[in-house]
């Protein structure tokens, strides 16, 4: 595991820990790697609830509660799935913060509109709902890798925004 993830997640940890705020994870692509990392930093269980890898549709809908219309409408990888699928989580685990990850890791998988590396990040609480749309151009692993350390960022802008009064 990459060094500078884990510091990363080190750095979202002691802001979480110094404001009391709390984590929840829903991973598609990522198969538990945000979760993993954030787990990585010794005293972790003081902000992170859990995570759910609903990597099925059907775990999205049942688990999560992302509407079927929902990810008929739009797919499971879309802008709107991953907002549904952090809201769930957050709502689930009772978080003041959650994140979600939806996409293509790769190597297959990929189509003309949802290519392979087509990932999206959401993270709500706290402040207005985020969701970004990334692609990326590496092999399985590297997207992943890619789409955690986006996870990790931006839930690392939200509690900085938080720390900072925004």
């Amino acid at each position: 595991m990459a060094d500078h993830l884990v510091d990363l997640a080190a750095r979202l940890g002691a802001r979480c820990a110094a404001l009391g705020l709390t984590v929840a994870t829903a991973e598609s692509c990522t198969g538990g790697l945000v979760a993993h990392l954030i787990t990585e930093v010794p005293g972790s269980s003081a902000y992170l609830r859990g995570g759910i890898v609903a990597y099925a549709d059907e775990v999205k809908r049942s688990i999560l509660g992302v509407p079927a219309e929902v990810l008929v409408a739009h797919g499971a990888v879309s802008a709107q799935v991953a907002l549904a699928m952090a809201d769930g989580v957050r709502q689930a685990l009772g978080t003041d913060l959650a994140v979600a990850v939806t996409g293509v890791a790769g190597p297959d998988g990929g189509s003309e509109a949802k290519p392979v590396g087509l990932v999206y990040v959401a993270v709500v609480g706290l402040g207005a709902s985020d969701v970004r749309r990334f692609h990326w151009s590496g092999d399985r692993a590297a997207n992943k890798r890619s789409s955690a350390e986006a996870a990790l960022s931006m839930l690392l802008e939200r509690a900085s925004a938080v720390e900072h009064g925004a």
